[in-house]
Order: structure tokens, then C-alpha cells, then sequence
């Protein structure tokens, strides 16, 4: 978290997060990096909850990547511990140590085994983790946990965000009520590959591991695994969802794709496109938030490359910034993306009026008809290529010398 000044696209305000049984939060200012700010964050979750993650595809993650990565198959959990700060990454045998340390010592404060501590850290890379430091914060942290502490959550994980970052729903699992309320953060090296960003969920739903994998997976492709904000996927991309089983309800289910879980899994899909939205309204230097929406394309991997082609380009991003509709860097984007494409029947439309069609500018096309969008703070721009039925949407943001500003000056 730095001194800049709060994102123009951030939320009115902090949201009313429901209260999820089973869960209790406590964080405190370790002083791992930064100081007088809170740094760590521990959960505390009831005896049985289970536990579903993604982690980064990197092939440079870090330590509490790995950790997570071998614990996720048991799909049990009764604790998380996330730093602020310390990204814990290419830091040798140093960072194992760390992290084991830190696992151990959770379980040793809160009383459950070290394998069901689940550890996350954002941060600066190549920086050792004192887990010293780690572990002298646990006994104050244990303390301090108590329910529905969203906002304490969201802030200690911040790095460079502007904002805290959470969203809620409730859901009916068999006519019963169920709470689902996640936190993230994230705002530079952001294009998620699973999945520095991190995304925690937590619900009171009884669902066993095998149908939390199978709710996350696919939700996370068109939720955190659809936003960029620079195209750089960070060694430390973390999402896990918690189900503390406390509502009781969902006993028995045993597939993701039982229709007793279309509330709840359209809940989850809201709270975490809510999420990684929030993310990227959050973008370093961030002054616009872009939809791409690209549709008639060989396959839906298809439109999700073209579409992450477009929204990755320093090109149609520094134009946004700029207010210019220079429709023809979309153009070059299609055509650089190396997916199957038809020239001479692409269509663009920018704010919803139709710019190019057919490979060419339509004839009925004037640039002060969306000069008023391109001043907006949202902008939509809509890509059909011509040769299949295929289609995707990815979120980005523009890319304005705030960005340069921000990262040149992160270590100091």
C-alpha cells in the first residue's frame, strides 16, 4: 500500500460484506516492510472446512505458492496466514524455511495440524522472509481474531492498491441461506495465469473439495483469469475458496454440476468477477476501465487470445488514455494475436456505435460520435472476426505515465 491517491474508477465505498460462520480474521502490524500499517493477515476456520485453490502457472513461483500447491490436495484447511509486503520469491531453501516455519507456527498457536495452514505473501521478490518476524506476530494475531473483519483483511494485504477490495452475496443452497464473502488485492503486474495477486473466499456452504475444485476452475477462467493490467503474470497468483460447512446446507452434494448449485455458483460468480473487476479499476495509474468483448471466433480459447491481445496492447491502451478512438491499433492487435481472423469481414464497434465492418470503416462512421465515450470512464470495445461462433470478454485498464511512475519507484 502507497501514499497515491485512491483510483478515480474505485467503488463508492467499502462493501457490506455478510458474516460468514466459522471464519474469524485478526491482523497486525508485523513491520515485515512496512511500517505502522497492518502487514499480516491470519483466518481462523472451523474443524471441517474444506478448501479448493488455483495458483499461478508461472515457472517462477514463490514459496507460499509451492506450499499451498502441496497441501491443496487434501483439500482440508483450518487456517489461513497472508503477508503484506514480502513476496517470499527466488528465495532459495530460505523460503521454504519460512514458510514451513510460518506453517508450524500457526498450528502450534491455533492447535490444528500444519498441513491444513494455507500461506499466501505479496510483495517485493528476491527479498528474504525473517520468519522470526512471522512467527513472534502469531500470538497477537491469535488474540485478535474475531468475526467479520472484512475490511482489517483486505487492508493488510495491499501492496500498491489504492483501495481495499471485497465483495459479498448470499446464496440458497436447498431453500437455505448461505453467506459467501471474498477479499482480494492486486493493482500492477496483473494477467493472472492459473491464476502479484491474491484472492481469498470464504462461504458457511457444506460443499466437499471435489465440487469447490470444480465450482472454482471454470469461474476463475471468466473472472481473475480474464482481467489484465500489464500482461505480466506474477509469481505469487493465489485464489483459494473456503466452504466452513457451519450453514449445514449443501450436505450431500457431491457434483459441481448438481442444479441444487445454481444460486450458489452464480453467486460465486458474482462476488469474484466483482473481485477481479475491482482489480483492475484499481490498475496502477489506472483512469479507465476497458471491457473487450470479442465474439465470432474459431473457439472461445480463441477470442480469449484475441481478446487479451487487445487489451495487452501499450498501443490501444496509451490511445484510451489519450481519449483518441484510433480504431485501427484494435486492428493491428487482431492481427497480431496469430489466432484465425477474416480481414475483410472484422467488425469493431467502439461505445457500442459500429466503427469498422467488413474490413473496411463504415461508410456511416464519424469520430465525434464517440468522443463522448471516449471521455467516459468506462469503455467498451466489441470485436467480431468472421470465422467461427467462439467468444470471450476481458477486463483492462488503460495505461497512462502513472504506471511508470508507480513501478519506477516501488523499492524505494
Amino acid at each position: 500500500m502507497t501514499d497515491t491517491a485512491v483510483s478515480p474508477l474505485a467503488p463508492a465505498g467499502f462493501p457490506e460484506l455478510p458474516d460468514v460462520a466459522g471464519v474469524e480474521l485478526a491482523t497486525v502490524a508485523a513491520g515485515l516492510r512496512y511500517k505502522g500499517r497492518p502487514d499480516m493477515l491470519l483466518a481462523r476456520l472451523a474443524a471441517g472446512t474444506r478448501v479448493a485453490g488455483v495458483l499461478t502457472q508461472s515457472s517462477m513461483p514463490g514459496a507460499p505458492v509451492d506450499w499451498c500447491r502441496k497441501q491443496l490436495p487434501k483439500g482440508r484447511a483450518r487456517a489461513l496466514l497472508v503477508n503484506a509486503g514480502n513476496a517470499n520469491v527466488f528465495t532459495g531453501r530460505a523460503g521454504i524455511q519460512a514458510v514451513t516455519a510460518a506453517a508450524a507456527g500457526v498450528a502450534e498457536t491455533l492447535g490444528c495440524p500444519r498441513g491444513q495452514v494455507m500461506v499466501a505473501s505479496t510483495g517485493v521478490i528476491g527479498e528474504r522472509l525473517e520468519p522470526a518476524a512471522v512467527v513472534k506476530a502469531l500470538p497477537r494475531l491469535a488474540k485478535a481474531l474475531k468475526p467479520n473483519a472484512w475490511r482489517a483483511a483486505a487492508d493488510a494485504i495491499r501492496t500498491t492498491d489504492t483501495f481495499a477490495k471485497a465483495a459479498g452475496a448470499t446464496a440458497m443452497i436447498d431453500g437455505k441461506p448461505v453467506a459467501i464473502a471474498g477479499i482480494a488485492k492486486g493493482s500492477g503486474m496483473i494477467a493472472p495465469d492459473m491464476a502479484t495477486m491474491l484472492s481469498f473466499i470464504f462461504t458457511d456452504a457444506a460443499l466437499p473439495a471435489d465440487v469447490l475444485r470444480g465450482l472454482l476452475k471454470p469461474i476463475n477462467e471468466r473472472s481473475f483469469n480474464a482481467i489484465t493490467v500489464d500482461s505480466d503474470t506474477s509469481t505469487s497468483d493465489t485464489v483459494l475458496l473456503f466452504a466452513t460447512g457451519a450453514a449445514k446446507a449443501g450436505k450431500g452434494i457431491e457434483k459441481a454440476g448438481d442444479r441444487r448449485l445454481a444460486d450458489f455458483k452464480a453467486k460465486l460468480e458474482m462476488v469474484m468477477g466483482d473481485l477481479a473487476r475491482q482489480i483492475v479499476r484499481d490498475g496502477e495509474g489506472a483512469t479507465k476501465l476497458i471491457e473487450v468483448a470479442v465474439t465470432g471466433a474459431a473457439s472461445a480459447k480463441s477470442a480469449k487470445r484475441i481478446a487479451l491481445a487487445i487489451g495487452n496492447s501499450p498501443l490501444v491502451k496509451t490511445a484510451i488514455a489519450g481519449e483518441d478512438a484510433n480504431w485501427g491499433r484494435i486492428v493491428m492487435a487482431v492481427g497480431k494475436s496469430a489466432e484465425r481472423a477474416d480481414r475483410d469481414r472484422l467488425a469493431i464497434r467502439i461505445g457500442g456505435v459500429l466503427v469498422a465492418d467488413e474490413g473496411y470503416v463504415h461508410p456511416d462512421y464519424r469520430e465525434a460520435d464517440i468522443v463522448p465515450h471516449m471521455k467516459g470512464d468506462e469503455i467498451t470495445i466489441e470485436v467480431d472476426v468472421g470465422v467461427g461462433r467462439g467468444k470471450a470478454t476481458i477486463w483492462t485498464c488503460d495505461l497512462t505515465h502513472g504506471y511508470i511512475s508507480i513501478n519506477a519507484d516501488y523499492r524505494s
